[in-house]
């Protein structure tokens, strides 16, 4: 499996503002993604829920503490 690419504060805060990106806790926990949970973020169970309406072209920036 291929690494991600990895991308700073500042570009995900941009691409997630104009809505080019989807922001998601990594994390499988809902407790634990609760506790950490950034502005504007997503679940796992989310996005899951969200697959099937999600433009293809959106990016998605999975995020963990």
């Amino acid at each position: 499996m291929a690494d991600a690419p990895r991308i700073g504060v500042e570009e995900a805060r941009r691409k997630v503002s104009s809505g080019e990106a989807l922001l998601v806790c990594a994390y499988g926990d809902e407790a634990k993604c609760g506790s950490i949970r950034l502005e504007g973020s997503t679940t796992l169970t989310e996005l899951q829920s969200r697959l099937g309406s999600l433009p293809k072209d959106r990016e998605i920036i999975f995020y963990c503490a």
